[in-house]
């Protein structure tokens, strides 16, 4: 919207300058009751009211309001002879009347009721969400309780931060608590300490399993290494610990300890009887 958003500079009140914000499109709640307080100082909200119809005094006030309005508003309110129809326009324009402002402010406590903080959102996240709807209150002439929104924003957070809602709710005066640098700046260093507890379990998880995994890369490298020293092409049973020692095999051939069985020279010597046994067989016969 066009128009610069500073203060307007009304004039002198003896020593006091009094200053008017420029009105803008979310404003209006605060900009009133800054004009109508600079009017008042001046003896001229009457005029606003209806009940001073002095030409001069209601000059005086649009002069008063009109360097704090955008451009284009500025435009439209210029057609209206007194200040008292200027004010109930700007009133109409950004409130509504006022059955379609209580109508509105009825759909904004449907969305403050409905509110609730999903399990990833962060509290920075959610606090903005409630912190619209307070400024929408305050947008329609209205103001949201501060404990109303601080009990809000309590009840409305996932189950893991109920830890902490509890010290609150135990220990705080709710009343007196405000919503953003209290209730919304616990919660949120809480959020910062789980955060830290989840990163550190994730790594704990993280290095038990390269353990497990090299464990298990270990228990094959073993399996391995009994298969090639007690496999087939060295049948034998071990029990000494030394590598060069062989006093703790036994050989699968002859049963003897001290070497393996592709070593043992006993079958040599049972093969030789059994030849001679073969080639006493004929003679016999």
């Amino acid at each position: 919207m066009a128009g610069n958003a500073g203060p307007s500079t009304v004039r002198e009140q003896g020593n006091i300058t009094l200053q008017c914000t420029k009105l803008t499109e979310t404003n209006y709640p605060s900009w009133s009751i800054l004009v109508e307080t600079v009017l008042r100082a001046h003896g001229l909200w009457k005029t606003v009211t209806g009940e001073d119809e002095d030409e001069k005094r209601n000059y005086t006030t649009k002069a008063v309001i009109y360097p704090t309005l955008p451009e284009d508003v500025l435009l439209q309110v210029a057609k209206y002879n007194n200040a008292e129809e200027v004010w109930e326009s700007m009133r109409i324009r950004y409130l509504g009347t006022d059955r379609v402002q209580k109508e509105r402010l009825q759909t904004l406590r449907g969305d403050l009721e409905r509110l609730k903080m999903k399990d990833n959102e962060t509290i920075d996240d959610f606090s903005g969400k409630l912190g619209a709807i307070v400024e929408k209150f305050k947008s329609l002439g209205s103001c949201l309780d501060e404990e109303m929104a601080v009990r809000k924003f309590l009840n409305s957070v996932p189950h893991k931060y109920l830890p902490i809602v509890a010290s609150i709710e135990q220990y705080s005066d709710l009343e007196t608590m405000s919503l953003e640098d209290e209730a919304v700046g616990r919660l949120k260093a809480y959020e910062d300490m789980l955060k830290i507890h989840d990163e550190s379990n994730e790594e704990q998880g993280q290095h038990g399993q390269l353990l497990l995994s090299n464990g298990e890369h270990d228990g094959r490298q073993y399996g391995r290494g009994r298969g090639r020293g007690f496999g087939r092409g060295e049948r034998g049973r071990g029990r000494g610990s030394g590598r060069g020692d062989r006093s703790g095999f036994r050989c699968y051939e002859c049963g003897e300890f001290g070497h393996f069985a592709y070593e043992c020279t006993n079958w040599k010597d049972n093969d030789k009887e059994a030849n001679l046994i073969q080639e006493e067989e004929p003679a016999l016969l």
